[in-house]
């Protein structure tokens, strides 16, 4: 079957998506991350789909061709939004029930829906972030601070007026500083940062990073009994694979050290050497065939 660019509407979005793979194949989610864009799982995807999965990737909310019904809706950037949206979309497509591969944002999404919709996920795999017991944010040690220098920034009064102004240039420098030099070229920042011109990608950007560490960040009202749930669940029952890259300078890979405890149905963790914050870009194939093991049970 060749990949299909479709759309699918929910009651908030039409979200945009590129399905590959058998129609009657088991059916798994891939999930981008910011700032990149759902063209990041095309060699994965690739292989999925030729294992037997079909494989859906939708633009998330902000991101690509997806787009928000009506001007009214609260641009909200949480990972339980996110998530609500994947299951909005599986809802649209008839899914009952799906596994999740997740990639930095997608990865927090992919945690959410393990957390929330049990009965909905199959398996899991999350690249890059690691498991937030209860979603709670928590102020990171220095170094990890250091990192997190654009989250801080995006704190700050005056941010949103400076990275509407150039956010392809915000979402640079994070691609040339988060992994080790050479794993992309200008031509493939361009065709990913097409997908930045959506008119809620700096919305949604800011929403999702402010809401993190400043009070009073606008929610939509339609998450608050989710996210109340989300606050009581520091284990996951759903088999999950983490992917971390053992040369990750956004997300240092202590961070996702010593998180067995909060996994009752089966947990691996994977550093991947020499690989930064984009696994599934430095290496498609690793990825692949640690993910396609894992979603066959191995």
């Amino acid at each position: 079957m060749d990949d299909r660019k479709l759309l699918a509407r929910t009651s908030k979005l039409d979200i945009a998506y590129t399905e590959s793979g058998p129609a009657d194949g088991p059916p798994v989610l891939l999930l981008h991350g910011w700032p990149d864009a759902a063209r990041a799982w095309t060699p994965v995807a690739a292989r999925l789909a030729a294992a037997g999965y079909r494989t859906i990737v939708p633009d998330l909310r902000g991101s690509g061709n997806t787009r928000f019904l009506s001007a009214d809706i609260v641009r909200d950037g949480s990972g339980v939004a996110l998530a609500q949206d994947a299951i909005d979309l599986a809802d649209a497509l008839g899914i009952d029930r799906f596994d999740v591969v997740g990639h930095d944002w997608g990865a927090r999404a992919a945690y959410t829906l393990a957390a929330l919709f049990p009965g909905r996920i199959g398996r899991i795999a999350a690249l890059a972030l690691a498991f937030q017991p209860k979603g709670a944010f928590e102020l990171p040690h220095f170094s990890q601070a250091r990192k997190f220098w654009y989250q801080w920034f995006m704190a700050l009064g005056a941010a949103p007026a400076a990275i509407a102004a150039d956010p392809k240039g915000f979402a640079r420098l994070q691609w040339d500083t988060w992994s080790p030099p050479g794993w992309f070229d200008a031509e493939e920042f361009a065709l990913t940062a097409a997908a930045f011109d959506n008119p809620d990608w700096v919305p949604i950007t800011l929403n999702g990073y402010r809401r993190r560490w400043r009070e009073g960040e606008v929610s939509d009202p339609a998450y608050a009994v989710l996210r109340e749930k989300l606050a009581t669940i520091d284990q996951l029952s759903t088999p999950t694979l983490m992917l971390q890259g053992g040369a990750d300078f956004c997300d240092e890979p202590a961070s996702s050290e010593g998180m067995d405890g909060h996994f009752t149905g089966g947990y691996r963790r994977v550093v991947l050497d020499d690989v930064g914050h984009f696994p599934p870009r430095e290496a498609p194939d690793q990825v692949a065939d640690l993910v396609i093991a894992h979603l066959r049970g191995g």
